[in-house]
């Protein structure tokens, strides 16, 4: 069964939502946002960690728990009041829901994100009918294989190894072409537009672009 850890310092309106995580085979476990929190996140190692941003947080803020308490491995969601949604993109996570709570988006979302398999002896990552090989470099679409230039597979292999989170076209300069790279952000762009052009198709949609910020990993 599939193990999530529910970091709420109120779980009143939360009820509901883990009924249905319940129904939908997820084993959610509820607890405070605190230092025990972070022990027990790093001992047991929990598929994904949902964290409430609605509630009170050690410091104020989540940044310094999910750099300090979130092991390799686990996937992040907030859930986000609407006035707090610009601050989710500086934040280390996966996805966000915004408030109030929709429980089957948050089985949705949960769902998607860890239907994204990394499998970690054979340096394959797998996705629907799209597979990366990350010991030889290479990319297939059902079985076929994808003949791309090495930024646009590096591009490709950094946002499917972080679905769902969304990237300013800034940040995937640096992560992908280096903090030395001098080129504009229109870089990023044409090597999307270029990957789009060999991966997508009616039946393939993989990259999503989020307007007026970046690019994600259509994990779903």
């Amino acid at each position: 069964m599939v193990r999530v850890f529910v970091l709420s310092s109120d779980i009143t309106e939360l009820r509901r939502a883990i009924a249905v995580l319940e129904r939908g085979g997820i084993a959610p476990v509820l607890m405070a946002p605190s230092a025990d929190a972070i022990g027990l996140l790093k001992s047991e190692s929990p598929d994904a960690a949902i964290l409430d941003l609605t509630s009170p947080w050690p410091a104020g803020e989540p940044a310094g728990f999910l750099q300090a308490g979130v092991p390799d491995g686990c996937r992040t969601i907030a859930i986000v009041p609407e006035e707090r949604l610009g601050e989710v993109y500086s934040l280390a996570l996966d996805d966000f829901i915004l408030h109030p709570l929709n429980g089957e988006e948050v089985l949705a979302r949960l769902t998607r994100l860890l239907s994204l398999q990394v499998d970690d002896a054979t340096h394959v990552i797998r996705f629907n009918d799209l597979t990366i090989d990350t010991a030889n470099y290479s990319v297939t679409l059902m079985g076929d294989l994808i003949d791309l230039t090495y930024k646009e597979y590096e591009l490709l292999r950094f946002l499917a190894t972080n679905p769902s989170r969304v990237f300013t076209r800034e940040a995937l300069l640096n992560r992908v072409w280096g903090y030395d790279y001098y080129g504009g952000s229109r870089t990023v762009d044409v090597h999307i537009r270029r990957l789009r052009a060999k991966i997508e198709d009616r039946s393939h949609t993989f990259i999503d672009t989020v307007r007026n910020v970046g690019y994600r990993f259509h994990a779903g």
